[in-house]
């Protein structure tokens, strides 16, 4: 067996076993590449007016109302999507179902809630993220089916490249006219170079949100080997937490300081008091929807004491690299063509294990040539 021969076996092999997880993946990346234009233009609660000089409510009104239909209900995040959008409270009422609540920020009334169970895009996230697996499970799947996808790109670049010059312009183009057999195996040689770079760029990201090791790797080397302790691990909560000023809700002693911290933010998302020992951890967005760009904070968990600041500007390459993974993942970083690029990517990626498996059924039952009659004589 030759060394191309091997390759193409391992490519072979692969793609059989990772393509229907691929298929999936990628399908469900592509619809998800614009959850937020199409929630936009289907979901009108989560735009509402926002008055002039009018500023929106403390965290604590907000929670209250999002809750006051669900007594028992446990809150967890508190998110202001930016001007001119609604903004929501996440929490989990006492049969253990999961909501989310959109409200007017600047009123405080419920304009709608929905059954995170049963949301289309929540539903289409873990689908993409787990399979609507258990997490721990689901990740190593999707986690182990990119990084075969990215063999298989790799695989499939040796295979495509032609050993003459002159091969090369076949190699790009497609015979739309051609026999089915050839037209599939010109959309799976040709559509797979083309898609190749951003198909590569979009699993390697894919794989850094599944697995933090990796993503910890990605910074490291991005940082030349250098850490920074205080981007790595949290702060400890202190054993005397200094008195919180009386009458004043700590999510709101938290949220005052986050908003006077970065000013310009426009997206605002506070974390829940989840634990007495563990910091209260908020972020701020410079552009609403947008995640590269942000500031990050952690708050006493008693006394709202601003425990630790990571702005921005002062995060290292790695830091930076690993706020930037989400927008590069769907294309966000480079505005709406990045989007729609993504999502064609995305959808070519989902039709290479289609095409794949169908070159592979096809020479397995390949017709064989009809021999020629002899003479009688």
């Amino acid at each position: 067996m030759t060394v191309k021969q091997a390759i193409g076996t391992l490519h072979l092999w692969l793609g059989l076993g990772s393509g229907l997880v691929v298929l999936i993946v990628s399908l469900t990346g592509a619809l998800f590449t614009f959850q937020d234009e199409i929630r936009d233009a289907t979901e009108p609660w989560r735009l509402v007016a926002a008055p002039a000089g009018w500023p929106p409510l403390p965290p604590s009104r907000l929670l209250a109302a999002a809750v006051a239909s669900h007594p028992g209900a446990r809150p967890s995040w508190t998110t202001y999507s930016g001007p001119g959008r609604s903004a929501m409270v996440y929490f989990t009422d006492k049969a253990g179902g999961s909501y989310g609540a959109s409200l007017n920020p600047y009123t405080g009334r419920v304009l709608h809630e929905q059954n995170l169970h049963i949301d289309f895009f929540t539903i289409v996230q873990d689908l993409h993220m787990h399979l609507l697996l258990p997490p721990a499970v689901g990740e190593w799947v999707v986690g182990g089916a990119s990084a075969a996808f990215l063999l298989l790109l790799g695989t499939g670049l040796v295979l495509w490249w032609p050993r003459r010059q002159q091969e090369r312009r076949q190699r790009l183009t497609i015979k739309w006219g051609a026999k089915w057999r050839r037209l599939n195996y010109d959309l799976h040689q040709v559509l797979g170079f083309y898609v190749a770079a951003g198909a590569f760029l979009i699993a390697l990201t894919g794989l850094l949100m599944s697995f933090g090791s990796w993503l910890q790797a990605a910074s490291l080397v991005a940082n030349t080997g250098r850490h920074y302790p205080l981007e790595e691990t949290p702060p400890t909560v202190r054993e005397l937490p200094l008195a919180r000023a009386a009458g004043r809700p700590l999510v709101d002693v938290v949220y005052q300081q986050v908003r006077r911290l970065s000013p310009a933010a426009e997206m605002v998302l506070i974390g829940p008091v989840a634990s007495p020992t563990q910091p209260v951890y908020c972020l701020t967005y410079q552009k609403a929807l947008h995640y590269y760009h942000r500031d990050e904070y952690y708050f006493h968990p008693a006394s709202g004491q601003l425990l630790r600041a990571l702005p921005h500007a002062t995060k290292s390459r790695g830091k930076l690299l690993g706020d930037m993974n989400y927008d590069l993942h769907t294309g966000q970083l480079l505005g709406l063509g990045g989007k729609i690029v993504a999502f064609l990517i995305s959808l070519l990626s989902a039709s290479l294990p289609v095409t794949g498996t169908l070159l592979w059924w096809g020479r397995r039952h390949k017709k064989p040539k009809r021999q020629p009659t002899p003479a009688s004589v």
